[in-house]
């Protein structure tokens, strides 16, 4: 995930992709226009095709605001047609776009841009597609290209009033594994990663001044800031969760984060709510993150609450380790499930 000019990239909920849908129709001529049916039949069948760019929250009980979005679905076909563009094929090697679009007040900032050279990299790193396709009118073969498209021609492919051109990107060579690495070669990296030194660090709990220690105030902010890198709390994995003086410590309500099934060893008790907890507070985007995973949504833990997503660690997919809203911008790391690098 990156940003560009305060703008970062992320999936869609549902609920947001009602917004791409009005993006799309303010964008659009009537007559070339997606239907809302056809948005959310793409984000059903295939979200991990769909890419938002978003401003983020102006105020910390307000969400981020969509701004622009691409999506797609995929095929098995390696050009367009009709039947390409309005069913997703599973495992289909081609990524057929469908729009790439942004908000009438946010154009001409180079958002399109970023946005779709995200997307490109993002399909290029995931190794899922070998191709991207798309069609547009002829005066916008310049941007496309200036993304990395090639122009192909006349496109088979007609809505509306006015002539269609098929463009096409291919994923970088090196991106394509089609025969895969060697045995030798996987144990061979697999040797090479387990030399590699750890990031060691304590936990909360054997720290001798406590939060305190693991704590300083910012001179300039006045707020208080981790002292350390944050790591994950699992022994021998020693991944860098968050670099020193990122977060802010907030004391707030507990959140029962674990499953009924019970928390891992591996990680501390949290106290039950009402109590309160130690929370580092990171925002406005998980690009301040140095590695992170999320989970799927999850229930509300209390009525009228949001839905959460739980943050892990990326390497080893420990957690939860805290939690953040759907959609917005706030995370939490329980201070007492993270080691530190002190």
């Amino acid at each position: 995930m990156s940003t560009t000019s305060g703008v970062f990239f992320d999936g869609l909920t549902e609920e947001e992709v009602l917004a791409a849908h009005r993006i799309e129709t303010e964008g659009f001529p009537a007559d070339e226009a997606g239907s809302l049916e056809a948005f959310q039949y793409r984000h059903t069948h295939a979200p991990e095709l769909f890419l938002g760019g978003f401003e983020p929250a102006s105020a910390p009980d307000a969400g981020r605001t969509l701004i622009a979005y691409v999506n797609a679905t995929r095929s098995t076909s390696d050009a367009l047609t009709h039947a390409s563009m309005s069913t997703h094929e599973p495992g289909g090697r081609s990524a057929c776009i469908h729009a790439v679009c942004v908000r009438g007040d946010h154009k001409r900032k180079g958002i399109a841009s970023a946005l779709l050279k995200e997307y490109l990299a993002r399909l290029a790193a995931t190794n899922a597609v070998d191709r991207a396709l798309l069609i547009t009118h002829e005066e916008l073969r310049p941007f496309y290209e200036g993304t990395g498209f090639q122009w192909i021609g006349p496109s088979a492919v007609q809505h509306g009033s006015r002539p269609w051109f098929e463009m096409r990107w291919d994923a970088p060579t090196s991106a394509l594994a089609p025969s895969g690495p060697s045995q030798q070669q996987i144990f061979e990296a697999l040797q090479a990663s387990s030399r590699k030194p750890r990031a060691t660090g304590q936990l909360l709990s054997e720290m001798n001044g406590g939060i305190a220690e693991a704590s300083l105030v910012d001179e300039k902010s006045g707020r208080t800031r981790n002292a350390h890198d944050l790591l994950c709390p699992r022994s021998g994995c020693g991944s860098v969760i968050l670099r020193k003086n990122t977060a802010s410590l907030e004391q707030r309500e507990a959140v029962d984060l674990d499953p009924p099934t019970g928390k891992s060893p591996d990680l501390a008790a949290l106290p039950s709510p009402p109590a309160s907890a130690d929370w580092w507070l990171v925002e406005p985007s998980p690009m301040e993150f140095e590695n992170i995973g999320f989970s799927r949504p999850v229930a509300p833990t209390a009525e009228g609450k949001k839905q959460l997503k739980l943050l892990i660690c990326a390497d080893c997919d420990l957690g939860p380790l805290g939690y953040s809203e759907v959609g917005g911008t706030q995370f939490w790391l329980a201070a007492n499930r993270i080691r530190y690098r002190a």
